[in-house]
């Protein structure tokens, strides 16, 4: 559940925007946060109505591409059977690469509840993807209100791949952990923000950006004023990541067991070098282009502009560190290429500056850019599960 306690924010200055309107002050209860999630559930319903009517016309089965394909195998194969004891030298072959919360949650759903266990991985997903959206409301609403509130959950239900958000796959708990997080630092409820960003670290690789957004922050704000609760949050931050990865290592038998699977997968910073190698192949050097990694590239290149843009708005420095991290990771490593506009997907900070334009912005430009990205969400959806081969 989100945090409801009150505290005193201990952020030092440095991480206070020059606000164009102050922040909201209010609390972001469910009735608040409504009109967020009603668009959010109305735009995701209607890409899902487009995939299935593209996939009954390709005679696709719906269920198994959302609930049992490509990443949700290697979940399900984790809450069945457990984890690898070797690590071996196949590549793209050791499940110990996958964080374990949300298998190991699905085990424990499915062993008391009705259905398969894809099927409870899916409609978990589903519930994990509600409260991510109403957290990155709250975001939203804390900064600059509830029309900015409302239109960075609509622009994040809009992200090119956002389909995955109702997929069997961990990104939905990843950003609600993340957004939750997110707006305990900003709200100064520094053992939720610890708690929950340890939970991110159970989640996804990319957890350790979360924990470095709240312990940075929370060192800085221990230089201000000493207190035992910024204190617990800033330790807790990073132990679930820590927690995982030593436990590979030992299970394992090397300290570096974590990173020696990541290996076996490609995984490995090169400093962007792969990500600029195959750039400039799909943009400048193939005639004919994959549509698939051409909108990855494009996505990718939006978010270095959007996370200048935020840099410029000098937003938060949680969600600064946090989106910053996360584009390191994300371009700076030599893994594959067409994954990575959803390893983006919880980095909704980055279209705060988007969110901004449009709230500013007048009735037909606001209609004519909401109707754009509504189609575009459900084309890129249906298009990235039917057409390209490979995973998302």
């Amino acid at each position: 559940m989100p945090p409801t306690a009150t505290e005193t924010p201990l952020l030092p200055k440095a991480t206070a925007r020059p606000t164009r309107t102050a922040p909201s002050t209010r609390s972001t209860g469910l009735r608040r946060a409504a009109p967020a999630l009603l668009a959010y559930v109305a735009l995701r319903t209607f890409a899902l109505l487009v995939f299935g009517v593209w996939a009954h016309k390709e005679g696709h089965g719906i269920w198994p591409a959302l609930a049992a394909d490509w990443d949700s195998k290697w979940y399900l194969g984790i809450a069945d059977h457990g984890y690898e004891r070797t690590l071996g030298t196949e590549y793209d072959a050791n499940n110990l690469a996958f964080f374990p919360l949300y298998p190991y949650a699905v085990k424990a759903f499915a062993a008391v509840t009705p259905g398969s266990r894809a099927t409870v991985g899916l409609i978990l997903a589903g519930i994990c993807s509600l409260f991510a959206a109403w957290g990155i409301f709250a975001v939203g609403d804390r900064l600059h209100g509830r029309r900015v509130g409302v239109l960075l959950t609509f622009l994040w239900a809009c992200f090119p791949v956002g389909i995955v958000q109702w997929m069997g796959y961990t990104e939905s708990l990843f950003t609600a952990f993340v957004a939750w997080s997110l707006y305990a630092v900003l709200t100064g409820r520094w053992v939720w923000a610890g708690t929950l960003a340890a939970l991110s670290g159970l989640t996804r690789p990319t957890g350790i950006a979360l924990a470095a957004a709240v312990s940075v922050c929370g060192l800085l704000a221990l230089r201000r004023r000493f207190s035992w609760r910024v204190l617990a949050g800033t330790l807790l931050a990073p132990l679930g990541w820590l927690a995982y990865v030593g436990w590979v290592g030992l299970r394992l038998g090397r300290w570096d067991g974590y990173f020696a699977v990541q290996k076996l997968w490609h995984n490995e910073l090169d400093g962007g070098v792969e990500t600029l190698r195959r750039m400039r192949e799909f943009l400048a050097y193939d005639s004919t282009p994959e549509l698939f990694l051409i909108m990855v590239s494009v996505t990718l290149l939006g978010a270095v502009l959007l996370y200048a843009l935020s840099l410029w708005d000098r937003q938060p420095l949680p969600l600064l560190i946090f989106t910053g991290i996360l584009l390191v990771i994300t371009l700076g490593s030599g893994g594959v290429y067409f994954s990575r506009a959803r390893f983006l997907l919880p980095g909704f900070p980055l279209l705060l500056p988007v969110a901004l334009v449009m709230a500013r912005a007048s009735r037909r430009f606001l209609v004519l850019s909401v109707t754009g990205a509504v189609l575009g969400a459900a084309y890129c959806g249906a298009y990235m599960i039917l057409v390209w081969p490979s995973a998302p």
